[in-house]
């Protein structure tokens, strides 16, 4: 009966083009809490009893049937993908409200079309474990969410960053698929993720991981992977950035834990190979986050490190398996996956409040932002709360699920050997890195949109937005809290995921104890303060407040620039020490000696990401050139066309002859 329903929702999808346009957002929503409901239920199923088969075939395809398939694995990410896109479809509602007027209906229907179909094949990538239907979806997913990118198609830098967003998908789907087939044709392997077992019980697995870790590494983000990530999230409409960086770039993660599930042996170099990319990716992807002026550009490089931060996780998790260190591998398997539900959170908090901001300026540009907590207060706690999380500080869930990983690094010194201890080591120092490096992006970020006086018009008129673009920060806030406050309720169904990597797992109940302590402490810190807000609020009442212009040196009629802080004055230290590796570019007009009344000047700085340049862009171009020498024959006259089918018809008859084809 649930499969029945499964396919009658799905069919439902198609609706959505032939009802009224004020239908659309009510129609969608109740499809999507349809689609949640039997997939959740199928989940929780799963998770804390056994795994699930569903005993009804879900289709046929190419001669046999279909099944779905949800071990505890798949049942976790099901429900970090439910979450977030429930989150996503209620902040859809009034942020789409001004496109309404402006697009047509067939346009506004093609949108929460691919919303709901951006939805399904994600739960369809975490249920499939026939290879051909998982890439089908795969490639689903990918088409989905390239419609949803585009929808500001009016735009021809949009269309631009789409197409260059599917061509990587693409890329990344042709390695997985040539994974899953040079599987099948050297050990005769099912053409699914079962078959897989034949082929790492017979073969080293390291050649045919590192083919999957490419395919699935492009839809994670992983540095070098990534170029798409930073265009394609700003370019979306902020309920989809929120819903592609926290839960469908996580499907390149299932990806590769999935296939981790069928390795048995010869994990060191797969686990070194992991922990190094990561690495790389946290803080290259927090170093280039600094440097943006564009707040949804910045929130993009923000998933890159993030993805880093759960790939250290896995990484060390193999390692330890490799090394025979069972704590090790169960911290870091428990903080990756914790840190999968966490990033889930506060990046879609992230980009939701960003979204609010992006309606009422009009501008990415948080140089000319400035002073919106006066304006949208709400809307400024939310991101300040997914700031604190998304840094690691406590009493947030993203200190949480470092401190599993941390924990595992600490508990494994003393076990490991002298390498071992070198690469947690390493792994201690870039994890601090890339959390010192985000309290430091995340201060500018905050001050210079939300603080000081604004910096532009844009400013003027913004107001807080709508109820139902907040109720999903609430939500969002509240999951935040909780984790950190009360971190053993989720221990129970995260050991259970773990277990499908390592025997171990009452390691984590051994953790109970002091979680329940951090707990406590962050249940009384914020406790505090909320006792200091409340004293505050009714000393405040004794007395009238004023609010006037900030003092200015007495130059308050200049530029706001020149008495606080810009995004750029604000990182450049930061851009001085690492401009090898952001890569920052001034364009200005300078002061010259001979002037003697100085024209009007302009200062801009843009970074450039270093990975894209050299190996997308320089290579392309190359090649872009070398075809411009066949232009030749483009003459325009239909006699030259016609001339060149006949010589190729005489070639192919002269070859014939010879027998050479």
């Amino acid at each position: 009966m649930d499969i029945l329903t499964c396919k009658i929702l799905i069919l439902l999808t198609l609706v959505v083009f032939v009802i009224p346009k004020n239908y659309h957002y009510l129609w969608g929503l109740m499809l999507h809490i349809g689609l949640i409901t039997i997939s959740s239920i199928w989940a929780i199923q799963s998770l804390f009893f056994s795994d699930l088969t569903l005993s009804k075939a879900f289709m046929p395809l190419m001669g046999h049937a279909l099944f779905l398939e949800i071990d505890k694995l798949s049942a976790y990410f099901i429900l970090v993908v439910n979450f977030t896109a429930l989150t996503g479809i209620i902040y859809a509602k009034s942020y789409l409200e001004p496109y309404f007027k402006v697009k047509t209906k067939s346009e506004m229907a093609l949108h929460f079309f691919s919303f709901l179909w951006l939805h399904i094949s994600m739960l369809l990538v975490l249920m499939f474990r026939d290879a051909l239907a998982f890439l089908i979806a795969w490639e689903l997913m990918a088409l989905s969410s390239f419609v949803l990118v585009i929808f500001e198609s009016d735009k021809k830098e949009t269309i631009k960053i789409g197409i260059q967003y599917l061509i990587q998908m693409h890329i990344g789907f042709v390695f997985i698929l040539f994974a899953f087939l040079w599987a099948h044709t050297q050990a005769g392997a099912v053409f699914s993720f079962d078959g897989l077992f034949s082929y790492f019980e017979t073969h080293n697995p390291l050649g045919l991981f590192v083919l999957f870790f490419v395919g699935f590494g492009i839809k994670a983000g992983f540095i070098p992977f990534h170029s798409w990530l930073p265009h394609a999230h700003p370019a979306a409409p902020s309920h989809v950035s929120g819903v592609m960086s926290g839960v469908m770039i996580k499907m390149g993660i299932f990806g590769i834990l999935r296939v981790l599930t069928y390795i048995h042996h010869d994990f060191f170099y797969i686990g070194l190979l992991i922990l190094s990319v990561s690495m790389i990716s946290g803080i290259l992807g927090v170093s280039m986050a600094i440097v943006q002026h564009d707040f949804k550009k910045l929130l993009a490089y923000h998933s890159i490190e993030n993805i880093g931060i759960i790939g250290i996780g896995i990484g060390l998790g193999v390692i330890g398996m490799a090394v025979h260190i069972p704590v090790l591998t169960v911290l870091g398997f428990a903080g990756a996956l914790l840190h999968v539900l966490n990033h889930s959170l506060f990046k879609s908090l992230l980009f939701y409040t960003a979204g609010s901001v992006y309606q009422q300026t009009k501008t990415r540009n948080i140089e000319k932002l400035g002073g919106l907590i006066k304006k949208m207060p709400v809307t400024a706690l939310f991101f300040l709360l997914g700031s604190l999380a998304i840094c690691g500080l406590p009493p947030f869930n993203g200190f949480i699920s470092e401190f599993l990983i941390y924990s595992g690094i600490f508990k494994s010194l003393q076990p490991g050997g002298l390498f071992t201890d070198i690469i947690l080591l390493f792994s201690f120092i870039g994890l601090v890195l890339i959390g010192g490096l985000a309290v430091f992006c995340f201060t500018k970020v905050f001050s210079i949109i939300f603080l000081g006086t604004p910096r532009s018009e844009k400013v003027s008129e913004a107001v807080e937005v709508d109820a139902s673009m907040i109720m999903p920060d609430y939500m969002i806030g509240f999951m935040i809290v909780a984790i950190g406050i009360l971190p053993s309720i989720f221990i129970y169904p995260l050991s259970m995921v773990v277990s499908q990597f390592s025997n171990d797992i009452i390691l984590i109940n051994q953790m109970i104890p002091i979680l329940n302590k951090v707990g406590v402490i962050s249940g009384i810190f914020i406790g505090l303060i909320g006792l200091l807000w409340i004293l505050r609020a009714w000393q405040q009442r004794k007395h009238d407040v004023s609010q006037s212009a900030t003092w200015g040196c007495a130059y308050t009629g200049a530029d706001p620039a020149l008495h606080q802080y810009t995004a750029t004055s604000y990182a450049g230290n930061f851009i001085q020490l690492s401009n090898k590796i952001v890569n920052v570019n001034k364009d200005a007009i300078e002061f010259q000696e001979s002037e003697i009344f100085p024209q009007e000047k302009a200062f801009e700085t843009h970074s450039s990401d270093i990975f894209e340049d050299h190996l997308i862009l320089k290579p392309v171009q190359k090649m872009l050139k070398w075809f411009e020498r066949f232009a030749v024959f483009q003459t325009g006259r239909i006699q030259h066309y016609l001339l060149y089918a006949l010589v190729f018809l005489i070639v192919i008859f002269v070859l014939t002859l010879l027998n050479w084809i």
